[in-house]
């Protein structure tokens, strides 16, 4: 019986090229443009008001609810603050500490100087209670501030002002610059406290535009150093530890004026924080550089990365000009849309609340000048009355820290030493 053929072998493989899909080399997706809001500008800072029979008011809370806040952030008094901070910050671009002529100083500022000079000598005089080693506020600090008080009205009338009323006003924000007594911590509404005092004095007639370079290259240094020393005797508590304090335990305004100042440098860069001999030279000149200086030289471990992991990030930016609008939009973000920061906020006249805004009756709430020490502590958080205890707050007002600057004096007396301490895998 025959065999049936053996299917036949073609020599070539077959063609399969019309049933496979054809490979298209692989194209890098276009990158979209980055989506981002420019920075905000400085409205226009408008006149001083007439003050031909004017009222004034002791300044008091007035944001004691959401609706509060909201009315708060649509009212001109908003927009004159956000005028005044970034009009002072305008006014230095590119312009460092020396170009100020010292010799030849407004009288207003070098009024201004005095009372900061009156202030440190008013903390020589209050020195520490002995707390046994503790981090935590110094209750010595309510002496200091009670002399502050007492202090007010000659420190005024050597400004130029007489009236009774306006010194009783203006006063408020200069003493509440200098931290809370009852919490006995200190933060950037403090600060901001102090730029509220200035604005009031602008808004006499005490502080014109002429005078806003001194303002930020004079005046605002010398109120850093105070509160350096007032911080370090005393052992200030950061208010808050959240927000707009993960740049530095207490102050904020430094890197917004000192980002400005280094605008277009031409050859100092966000990551020359990193060096040494940058921040050693020219900390005298740029007051961001000087704030980053100071943070390195209270904290116990070495390295921003560790101590300061914002401030770290930051540095990064491509240039000065994305780190000071940063700053300008962390203003309004992490300190005037903060409930918990502007809560505490104090309106008078020369800051004036608007219609609508509640008022420290209408919650039954004691005014922050009149709360116990070291008392239970009543505060507003969405519109309801809650109990802080003083040994602890709510995350809506921060979380009770012990001072930076305390824990790093309290190492140097225990070791001896003036080195900082390295982590253990640095």
């Amino acid at each position: 019986m025959a065999l049936p053929d053996p299917p036949s072998v073609s020599s070539h493989p077959p063609d399969l090229s019309a049933k496979l899909p054809r490979l298209v080399p692989r194209s890098k997706p276009k990158s979209q443009p980055e989506q981002t809001s420019p920075p905000p500008t400085a409205p226009p800072l408008p006149p001083p008001p007439s003050l031909e029979n004017w009222q004034y008011i002791r300044p008091s809370r007035r944001i004691l609810s959401p609706q509060d806040h909201e009315i708060f952030l649509a009212s001109p008094t908003y927009t004159l603050l956000l005028s005044f901070v970034f009009s002072l910050a305008d006014c230095v671009r590119d312009t460092p500490v020396s170009a100020v002529d010292q010799t030849n100083l407004p009288s207003s500022i070098t009024s201004i100087l005095h009372i900061l000079d009156l202030a440190e000598g008013v903390l020589q005089k209050c020195p520490p209670e002995d707390a046994g080693g503790s981090r935590f506020g110094n209750p010595a600090f309510r002496v200091f501030l009670d002399e502050i008080e007492a202090a007010q009205p000659l420190w005024h009338e050597s400004l130029g002002l007489s009236d009774e009323a306006a010194i009783n006003e203006v006063s408020v924000y200069l003493s509440n610059s200098f931290g809370n007594r009852t919490r006995i911590d200190y933060g950037s509404g403090h600060e901001l406290n102090f730029f509220l005092w200035l604005l009031c004095l602008n808004r006499l007639g005490h502080l014109p535009p002429a005078t806003f370079p001194a303002v930020v290259l004079v005046v605002f240094p010398r109120y850093l150093r105070l509160m350096r020393a007032v911080q370090s005797t005393y052992y200030l508590e950061p208010a808050g530890s959240h927000g707009v304090w993960g740049l530095d335990d207490y102050q904020f305004l430094p890197f917004l004026f000192g980002s400005s100042q280094l605008l277009h440098h031409p050859y100092i860069r966000p990551k020359s924080i990193h060096q040494a001999i940058i921040l050693e030279e020219h900390s005298k000149d740029y007051i961001y550089l000087d704030q980053v200086a100071f943070v390195n030289s209270v904290k116990t471990v070495e390295g921003l990365r560790w101590h300061s992991p914002m401030l770290d990030d930051i540095s990064a930016a491509k240039n000065w000009g994305k780190v000071e609008g940063g700053m300008r939009k962390m203003l309004i973000a992490e300190v005037l849309k903060k409930l918990p920061v502007m809560q505490h906020f104090l309106f008078g006249s020369l800051v004036p609340a608007v219609e609508g805004m509640s008022t420290e009756e209408d919650y039954g709430v004691a005014s922050e000048e009149d709360e116990a020490e070291g008392g239970e502590v009543v505060v507003v958080k969405d519109g309801m009355r809650h109990v802080h205890s003083p040994s602890s707050w709510g995350d809506c007002c921060g979380i009770k820290v012990p001072s930076s600057v305390g824990s790093a004096q309290e190492m140097r007396k225990r070791l001896g030493v003036g080195g900082l301490r390295r982590v253990p895998f640095d």
